[in-house]
């Protein structure tokens, strides 16, 4: 990385094009290194950036910190190894058009039915509006009916467009509660922007039921800027939750079957060293937001060692 930085601060750089959580480590490595505060004072024709991989809403106030102009572009590509699916073609619009001439045949498999001994599988002439699909794909390049492994709802059908809602391994429904990544990445963004926290890294698990105790949910966050009070977090938190998704708030309506959530402040870099020691460094991996078992959670706390507490800070 140090390499790449020496040889770019002195070139004419205009876009940049990487995963999100990637691209911000490289750019705050440029700050450090020309003593900097704005990656504008460095590469001042720089007018645009392509981001995909993971969800840019955890990480976009961060980018704005530092690629302080009103007008710089940000464009979100959805593409993986096996194909290239959708991009974002509206200067005002987040959602994404599928490409629908790149070799690729759809379908899709309605969340509420995957998994079950016969999921319910259609083509893209019937699918809905606000509806979370498995996506299924047949390619020119050999691949037959391939679990990508991404769910993606339609936010238009005509013409089609897609956002991107959460993966397929990667929610909480342990108690029926249907938690997808997208509803933490919303949720987060919106209690950051009232905490005033940054947030580099996170994930979540279940607590599970023990006798007479509740379940809940368990979180592990890692903070560029930590909050005040963890404690007020946590309740915007779980209320921006509610709000968000109706299975949830059901769940923890009087406590009924979910407790409160706890939220854990994690060390510096710990989800960096956890990629590390499971050979996943790189932009193709990424940490697993969301897990309906407590093993990479287990794992995680194990190598943060004491749950670093921000109640007095």
């Amino acid at each position: 990385m140090q390499a790449i930085v020496n040889e770019t601060i002195q070139e004419n750089v205009t876009s940049l094009a990487g995963v999100p959580s990637w691209m911000l480590v490289l750019l705050n490595t440029v700050l450090e290194t020309t003593d900097k505060n704005s990656i504008l004072d460095i590469w001042p024709n720089l007018e645009v950036y392509f981001h995909g991989g993971v969800s840019f809403l955890p990480y976009i106030d961060q980018y704005k910190k530092i690629l302080p102009q009103n007008d710089f572009r940000y464009y979100e590509i959805y593409n993986a190894s096996e194909g290239f699916f959708a991009i974002q073609d509206q200067n005002k619009s987040s959602e994404l058009l599928l490409m629908l001439d790149y070799g690729i045949f759809y379908e899709f498999i309605e969340m509420s039915t995957y998994g079950s001994l016969n999921p319910k599988v259609i083509s893209l002439a019937k699918v809905e509006l606000n509806t979370n699909y498995a996506l299924l794909i047949t390619t020119n390049a050999g691949l037959w009916r391939y679990k990508i492994g991404d769910t993606i709802r339609f936010t238009s059908l005509n013409p089609y467009r897609i956002k991107v809602s959460g993966r397929t391994k990667h929610h909480i429904n342990v108690f029926g509660e249907e938690l997808i990544i997208e509803n933490a990445e919303d949720a987060l963004k919106k209690v950051c922007r009232k905490t005033g926290a940054q947030i580099v890294e996170y994930t979540g698990a279940p607590i599970f039921m023990k006798g007479k105790e509740k379940g809940g949910h368990e979180w592990l966050i890692e903070f560029k800027r930590v909050p005040k009070s963890i404690d007020y977090f946590t309740e915007l938190f779980d209320n921006a939750l509610k709000s968000l998704n109706s299975d949830y708030e059901a769940k923890r309506y009087k406590d009924i079957t979910l407790n409160k959530p706890i939220i854990h402040a994690a060390r510096p870099d710990l989800f960096y060293d956890w990629l590390k020691e499971n050979n996943k460094l790189g932009g193709q991996h990424k940490v697993p937001r969301l897990s309906n078992t407590r093993n990479y959670m287990e794992e995680l706390k194990r190598m943060n060692g004491a749950i670093l507490c921000l109640e007095n800070q």
